[in-house]
């Protein structure tokens, strides 16, 4: 099995692309060992020494490392958890994680397909091209609630994406929205 790698704009995060699919139809992000708990392999990532966060996408997964730690050392030991996770044929996920509620009116539910689909065709694939996604959480009173993960999550360039690049492109086409912030 070979196992690619690529660096993401943030510096704490690398992303792994083991060559075959890892989290069909959704993504899931892991802030702590605790929450991983729900996939046998983000729990194995976490029991790394220096692993922070794992992020899972359809076909990669996103490493974020402490601080203290360089990827010199951890970059091998991440590529041989993922390798013996795949050949050992276990599954990613143990159980489907609850989906999030979202915040929004029934009267928006027209707007919020238009924001889902920019998002979906025009913001996500960009993101993912980093190593990160993108939720949508929710749209009242013309501000869009939306979720970094992965890569994302702990970038610099967050905010800067958010209200520059997002906001823009949603403002522009969908005159309904007036801002764009950052879930917790």
């Amino acid at each position: 099995m070979f196992i690619e790698t690529e660096g993401t704009p943030n510096p704490a995060t690398l992303k792994f692309l083991p060559g075959r699919e890892v989290l069909a139809g959704r993504t899931a992000d892991f802030a702590d060992a605790d929450a991983a708990l729900i996939s046998p392999l983000a729990d194995a990532l976490f029991g790394l020494p220096g692993v922070a966060r794992v992020f899972l996408g359809s076909d990669f997964v996103t490493v974020t490392k402490t601080g203290e730690q360089d990827w010199q050392g951890l970059k091998p030991q991440v590529l041989g958890v993922i390798m013996e996770h795949f050949s050992a044929g276990r599954p990613v996920m143990s159980q489907l994680a609850e989906a999030e509620i979202e915040d929004v009116r029934p009267e928006d539910s027209e707007i919020v397909e238009q924001i889902k689909t920019l998002l979906d065709e025009r913001v996500r694939p960009a993101v993912a091209g980093d190593g990160g996604d993108i939720i949508f959480r929710g749209f009242r009173d013309g501000v869009v609630s939306l979720k970094m993960q992965g890569s994302c999550s702990g970038c610099p360039s967050s905010t800067a994406t958010l209200k520059h690049g997002i906001e823009n492109l949603l403002k522009h086409y969908i005159p309904e929205v007036q801002s764009v912030t950052q879930a917790a």
